[in-house]
């Protein structure tokens, strides 16, 4: 069977199993070696955020709840789509650190500043804001869980509308690599714009973890991380992984190529890490299967930029792919089934030009 059911479904790209093996020396605990304090350097240099904090935690949902709970009052409660990861996928872990999760109708993945300004206001004419939490923080994926990514005039709307009203926004970066080449959102304007956003490892090519990066800091967070049980002892293994995942890419004629083909799908430049290349590389293979969809007469559910691909079949023409590819069934729609097909880092050209193939055959 050819996967194409997730993006966490292999272990981790080669040059990281190598600098997880090649850190055979000893190390302090909790973080604080010279392999974190070299792989938080090169993600601040990345996203021009000389002064940011950087840390690392192994899961995403331990990363999200930690964050949250250090950043709220306790009678605070955070704005997300009700598509959000926190809102979906998290069984209960946020409101389990006493924050109630305030969701928010989803626009393919996306909510907006108007929302969220409708939101704040009707708590503050509502009268009785002692006695519901107040909205303090807001939520956003990108890309999102549709595969839909956040443009940048979006994420500066939310900026101000956060200004204005004296909230936190707060970027959950999963799949951060995947939107990177699929929106005009640079590296950059996450450090100028957001107070906290997470660097997903785990789906992005790491055996595991996630970095959190606070652009202004964000005093005593460590001590947050050992009360939720995110302090790891051995913590170099993740310095390990994000120092070979923010290096720069291959130079090898194999990896040029890659670049030629990521940079094609995406309109920008050639990525200046690991993390960014494989990740648009992943996003390059997804859209050949699009278009192999599309070529088919087969719809999509809508159009996605990133790895995740969401089409309409016929419960036939799903069976028929699921003889040979791990795919994920989504959701109904018109009599329909919405099937996801997921690129990742590590999807192999030969895999896609199968899947293509078994495609055409559905049309």
């Amino acid at each position: 069977m050819i996967h194409f059911g997730n993006d966490y479904h292999r272990s981790a790209h080669p040059r990281v199993l190598d600098a997880i093996a090649g850190a055979a020396g000893a190390y302090a605990g909790y973080g604080a070696d010279e392999l974190c304090t070299q792989a938080a350097e090169r993600i601040r240099t990345a996203y021009q955020a000389p002064n940011a904090e950087v840390h690392f935690m192994v899961g995403g949902t331990q990363a999200n709840a930690t964050i949250i709970a250090h950043r709220l009052r306790p009678w605070e409660g955070v704005i997300a789509a009700d598509s959000g990861h926190i809102s979906t996928h998290e069984t209960g872990a946020i409101e389990r650190t006493g924050h109630k999760v305030i969701t928010l109708p989803n626009q393919l993945g996306k909510i907006t500043a108007a929302q969220v300004r409708a939101c704040v206001d009707e708590y503050r004419a509502s009268g009785v804001e002692e006695h519901i939490p107040e909205p303090a923080l807001v939520y956003i994926t990108q890309p999102t869980e549709f595969g839909t990514a956040y443009t940048r005039a979006e994420l500066v709307a939310l900026r101000e509308v956060c200004d204005e009203y004296e909230l936190g926004l707060f970027v959950d970066g999963a799949r951060l690599g995947y939107g990177l080449s699929a929106s005009d959102i640079t590296l950059p304007d996450l450090g100028a714009l957001v107070d906290v956003f997470t660097i997903g490892g785990t789906k992005c090519g790491a055996l595991f973890g996630e970095a959190i990066v606070f652009p202004a800091g964000a005093p005593r967070f460590r001590n947050a991380m050992k009360q939720q049980g995110g302090l790891l002892a051995k913590g170099w293994l993740l310095g390990a992984q994000f120092d070979a995942l923010f290096s720069a890419p291959a130079t090898t004629p194999e990896a040029a190529s890659a670049h030629t083909l990521s940079e094609a799908n995406s309109g920008k430049e050639t990525a200046s890490t690991l993390y960014e290349h494989i990740c648009a590389r992943a996003n390059a293979q997804a859209q050949r299967i699009a278009a192999a969809f599309r070529a088919a007469g087969i719809d999509m559910l809508f159009d996605s930029p990133t790895n995740q691909q969401f089409a309409l079949l016929t419960r036939e023409q799903e069976d028929t792919l699921s003889q040979h590819f791990v795919c994920q069934f989504f959701e109904e729609h018109e009599g329909l089934r919405v099937v996801r097909l997921c690129t990742a880092w590590s999807t192999a050209e030969g895999d896609v030009d199968k899947l293509c193939a078994a495609i055409s055959a559905l049309g």
